[in-house]
């Protein structure tokens, strides 16, 4: 209130006291209305109210010009009455405004409660759901499988998951940047939320999404999901003025609820999908309970490599190279095996392959040739010069840029001489060399490291490459020594020649492999072949024993 305003409240309480205290008989309700508008105007304190009482003695009734005792009476009264109108309206209002309070305690607390909900629902959102195309996340997939899985009532139920991955999707990010590709994915989740109505779309990261799948009745259910979902993606799509074609591949998993687990499914799915891949993409691939124990197997392999190289599991059987002209051993074939703890001795197409896929060729590649120099170094036939030794070399290690020195330091800690060691590459080997690895190669010729190309006549060769690489052999694929067996089977007789004749025409030698029997080998002397290699002369065994045959 303004004073103005104030002092106008005043003087008209002032005259309704004047007015009730002169009246007859006095009315007392206009003191409880005059306690009642002092609270109402917040003049609401103990101290106000106690002011009031007093001005109002001293003056009222002097200033009306009242001295008798009555007047006295009648004023006292009319202040007891002020004085309770007050204290009934202040206790009202206390409480009002404690029910105020309560109500807005209420209000607050509802609301409170309202945005909390509203708040853990957003962050449960957000953490459920992908943050680019909103679809829900590997959390939420785990929760729903997680449910499907262990839900009590769901008896001998089945279901099914497709996991699906777009491919060559890098090769959209590095040609056109990520904001199409990103445009892209949202674009393929709408696709195949749209397109897959009724069962739960989830991204879990990059380019891969899966679709679960409940309640089938077996496969077909699953495959018709799949096929789908390849549809869909297949459609063109506009992205920022750019039309993209994009396929997919999909792992398809159906199976029983029972003894089965999220994660359980997830890998099965994921090995799937390697699957549809590893045949080339755009289709789907339906999930083999016994190939996926073979691949966990030679996964396990693999990783045991490393463990195996440091306990020393790995060691050398040798096979003679022998001359066609003589019989003499001209060098021996380091061939490497695996002693393993609990699946015995491994041969090398069990466990090569899996070293070169992984990369762990390298160091299992160089433990073979630093220990077949290390042996070879204490090889000695009788009075003749001793057998230079033969060792195989993947692509890896042959486009390593440190190999030369690590040859040449070899060659220096054993003391072997570097013309008895042959270094084999096969042919796919030798075609898909870079320039970098050509002169690797040279630069072992020049130390004096033989050269040889290993199952020669099985791949693609570019005949120039004869030509151009240092080349000091050629081993010819067992294939076409098998042909041989028969009489009257000349083709492979004449192939053999012609490779013979190109060879020596550049001053290669020759190597058959595979030679099992004395025919063969009587044949391969025939058409001038150099040296054998096969059961005829000898299998893989220790050095120490094939050498002691020897001697």
């Amino acid at each position: 209130m303004t004073l103005a305003q104030l002092e106008a409240l005043l003087q008209r309480l002032t005259e309704q006291l004047a007015t009730a205290l002169l009246a007859e008989p006095i009315d007392l309700r206009v003191g409880h209305r005059v306690g009642t508008e002092l609270v109402a105007a917040h003049i609401a304190s103990a101290e106000g109210l106690g002011r009031t009482v007093e001005v109002v003695q001293l003056r009222l009734a002097r200033d009306l010009g009242l001295v008798d005792e009555e007047v006295e009476d009648r004023l006292a009264r009319l202040l007891a009455a002020v004085t309770t109108g007050y204290a009934r309206a202040l206790r009202d209002r206390t409480l009002d405004e404690q029910e105020t309070i309560r109500r807005a305690a209420m209000t607050a607390r509802a609301e409170a409660e309202r945005a909390l909900r509203s708040s853990e629902a957003r962050f449960r959102h957000q953490a459920t759901h992908d943050p680019l195309t909103d679809l829900p996340n590997r959390t939420l997939l785990t929760e729903r499988l997680s449910a499907a899985i262990d839900s009590p009532t769901r008896g001998a139920a089945r279901l099914g998951v497709c996991f699906l991955d777009l491919d060559r999707f890098k090769v959209v990010n590095d040609s056109h940047g990520h904001q199409v590709g990103d445009g892209l994915l949202v674009a393929m989740a709408d696709r195949l939320r749209r397109s897959l109505d009724g069962h739960l779309v989830a991204r879990l990261g990059g380019d891969e999404f899966v679709v679960l799948v409940e309640d089938t009745t077996g496969t077909d259910d699953v495959v018709a999901v799949a096929e789908a979902a390849l549809a869909a993606v297949r459609e063109p799509v506009l992205v920022d003025g750019h039309e993209l074609s994009v396929s997919a591949s999909i792992g398809i998993v159906e199976r029983e609820v029972a003894g089965t687990s999220p994660g359980d499914l997830m890998r099965a799915a994921d090995s799937t999908l390697h699957w549809a891949k590893a045949a080339g993409g755009a289709r789907w691939a339906l999930y083999d309970a016994d190939r996926d124990r073979r691949d966990l197997a030679r996964y396990a392999l693999s990783a045991a490599i490393p463990t195996a190289l440091e306990r020393g599991e790995f060691y050398l059987d040798f096979q003679p190279l022998t001359s066609l002209r003589d019989g003499r051993v001209l060098g021996m074939e380091a061939l490497v095996r695996w002693r393993h703890p609990e699946l015995g001795v491994l041969r090398p197409d069990s466990f090569i392959g899996l070293a070169e896929e992984t990369g762990l060729i390298v160091p299992l590649g160089g433990w073979v040739l630093a220990e077949a120099c290390r042996q070879a170094e204490s090889w000695a036939v009788g009075g003749g010069p001793a057998p230079f030794v033969s060792v195989n070399l993947a692509v890896r290690q042959v486009r390593r840029a440190a190999l030369v020195q690590e040859v040449r330091a070899l060659l220096r800690h054993t003391g072997l001489s570097p013309e008895r060691l042959q270094l084999e590459i096969t042919e796919s080997t030798m075609m898909s060399t870079a320039e970098e690895s050509v002169r690797t190669l040279r630069m072992l010729a020049d130390l004096g490291v033989r050269i040889a190309i290993d199952d020669f006549g099985t791949g693609y060769c570019n005949l120039a490459y004869l030509r151009d690489l240092p080349v000091t052999e050629l081993k010819v694929a067992g294939q076409f020594v098998a042909g041989l067996r028969a009489p009257e089977a000349r083709a492979d007789e004449r192939i053999l020649a012609s490779l013979v004749s190109l060879a020596h025409a550049l001053d290669l030698t020759v190597t058959a492999e595979g030679v099992e029997t004395a025919g063969q080998a009587e044949r391969l002397r025939a058409i001038g072949c150099d040296a054998g290699q096969g059961w005829h002369f000898g299998r893989p065994d220790s050095a120490e024993r094939i050498l002691a045959r020897l001697r």
